[in-house]
């Protein structure tokens, strides 16, 4: 055991650390041994549990866990990169939330992952041109996680979502790499338009609790949104917006706010 625990943490040192801390789980509390056995310990690669949960979280009478489990599994197949997604997402969760102690917990436990991960699937569902069945991913992560993110929407890897209650992403927006948003966090359009009409969100970014970012506007790379604010307008590199609407109230305070979690304006020497 302790040779095929070696080998395994040099091909995949982190999937080896969380299986060890399942077993971990297992004997603190043996009442979880059904779930962490189902979830982790029954697997043998990330990717695998990755298309359980999947599976397991969005089945219903209307479609079957195996059905859900091949569609992973065949996605997970043809694109890795889904994989490394699905790695520094659970990375930027484990670093940023101070409520995550473990790597285990975000696949067990947190929503915001897990539905990232399910609109990951959703998404190479779409781009394959299978609408249908990228629209129902997105029904049942809406009706289970609380988190409606539309699968044509194009988000980066390293995001965290913290809490994720009410999270809505549009169509045409876009997220980009290591992105940090609170719960009831809105990237909406501004009325009935049939084109791009999303908010386009930056690498860096760190949006607060119940924002919303409204119309085909940029924000800026390493910048941060405050909690509460409506913005309507571009926002440059490196700022922090505030308000209803959303103004200017200083610089971001730090060169990577969505990695550091500050949300203090008066941290960063805004005004």
């Amino acid at each position: 055991m302790a040779e095929t625990r070696a080998q395994l943490a040099e091909i995949d040192p982190v999937w080896a650390r969380i299986t060890t801390e399942a077993e971990e789980a297992v004997q603190a509390e043996p009442l979880m041994g059904g779930l962490v056995h189902a979830c982790v310990l029954h697997h043998k690669t990330l990717d695998r549990a990755l298309s359980y949960r999947f599976a397991a979280k969005l089945n219903s009478n209307e479609m079957s866990q195996v059905i859900l489990r091949e569609i992973a599994d065949e996605a997970f197949a043809h694109e890795p990169e889904l994989v490394e997604a699905a790695r520094a997402d659970l990375m930027a969760v484990y670093e940023r939330d101070p409520a995550c102690h473990r790597l285990l917990q975000p696949i067990l436990y947190f929503k915001g992952y897990q539905a990232v991960q399910a609109y990951r699937v959703g998404n190479w569902l779409w781009r394959q041109g299978r609408h249908d069945l990228a629209y129902f991913v997105q029904m049942r992560v809406s009706e289970i996680f609380g988190i409606d993110i539309h699968p044509a929407a194009k988000v980066g890897r390293g995001i965290m979502i913290d809490h994720a209650h009410s999270i809505v992403i549009g169509e045409t927006a876009e997220v980009g790499d290591n992105v940090s948003m609170l719960h009831s966090v809105t990237l909406g359009g501004t009325g009935k338009e049939e084109e791009d009409r999303h908010p386009k969100i930056a690498d860096g970014v760190l949006i607060g609790a119940g924002a919303k970012v409204l119309g085909n506007i940029r924000v800026g790379r390493c910048s941060r949104v405050a909690a509460g604010s409506v913005v309507l307008d571009e926002v440059p590199p490196c700022k922090t917006v505030a308000g209803v609407p959303a103004k200017i109230v200083g610089e971001a305070g730090c060169d990577q706010p969505s990695v550091s979690m500050d949300q203090l304006l008066e941290s960063g020497g805004d005004t």
